[in-house]
């Protein structure tokens, strides 16, 4: 069996999705793994036998027909059963939207595997993602078309309806989680790659679920926070411009007025002189 590292997307390709390889488990040397961390999801479907994923010191026990996700960043570990050995598929792959993908899969980090009875189907798609080997001019949409059939056959065979729930509260806990490092830490020079850094997501995800529960950037948010607070400063304070910008995390008082009139209409001095 065929193992395949795909080139890196050409230039002009339109995807958030990066595959970087597949193969089976035919070669004895893929047929267990770690304990260790990965920097990229790993989607796997066992066609025959049994074996065990050990995810954050969690065994499961997964069965021929089972599909099971390894993500970055957690201790992961998986081995054959010893008496009744598997057989698998699998490809790597990131996304930025991984967490919309599982959701709709019905798979997370707390129950990473569930039955899916489409293995030739499966298959099929699994074949046409390996013929990309032959295209060399289109390797990445060759790949791409036959891994978003079996993305469309996963989702198809599953409502999800739990494990998006779930998606979902994990969703709003990573904005709840931001939202509150901005009001801890607004008078650091905090920008918004450290927020979502700290919540443990890229810049891009972070924006976009910000957008979708509060309709609202989180460049925005941490700008108005600090607005607010420079209102209150410049209202209730005898603080100079200077120190109030430097109480709200800016070290460049010229950079603090241009905000604060961008966000408020007028500059702070003139605010100070209004409140009177």
């Amino acid at each position: 069996m065929s193992y395949l590292y795909f080139q890196p997307h050409q230039e002009g390709i339109i995807s958030d999705l990066s595959l970087f390889y597949c193969g089976d488990s035919s070669d004895e040397k893929r047929n267990a793994w770690g304990p260790g961390v990965r920097d990229v999801y790993g989607f796997y479907y066992v066609t025959e036998g049994e074996g065990y994923l050990i995810l954050d010191g969690k065994e499961h026990h997964i069965h021929a027909g089972d599909f099971f996700m390894v993500p970055p960043k957690h201790v992961v570990a998986y081995r054959p059963d010893a008496h009744n050995p598997w057989q698998y598929i699998f490809i790597a792959l990131n996304s930025s939207r991984m967490e919309d993908y599982l959701g709709r899969i019905g798979v997370s980090y707390k129950t990473p595997y569930r039955n899916v009875a489409a293995k030739e189907a499966l298959y099929e798609c699994f074949q046409r993602i390996l013929f990309a080997k032959h295209c060399p001019n289109s390797q990445d949409f060759q790949a791409l078309s036959g891994f978003y059939s079996m993305l469309s056959l996963l989702i198809e065979s599953c409502d999800g309806v739990m494990v998006q729930k779930e998606n979902v509260n994990r969703q709003q806990a990573y904005v709840q989680n931001a939202m509150d490092f901005i009001e801890k830490n607004y008078t650091q020079p905090i920008s918004v790659e450290e927020v979502a850094a700290f919540v443990g997501i890229n810049r891009k995800y972070l924006t976009r679920l910000f957008q979708e529960i509060t309709h609202d950037s989180p460049k925005h948010f941490l700008m108005n926070f600090r607005m607010d607070k420079a209102r209150e400063l410049l209202k209730n304070s005898e603080l100079n411009i200077k120190e109030v910008s430097h109480s709200v995390g800016y070290a460049d008082p010229l950079v603090f007025s241009k905000v604060f009139k961008k966000m408020v209409g007028t500059c702070p001095r003139e605010y100070r002189g209004s409140q009177d």
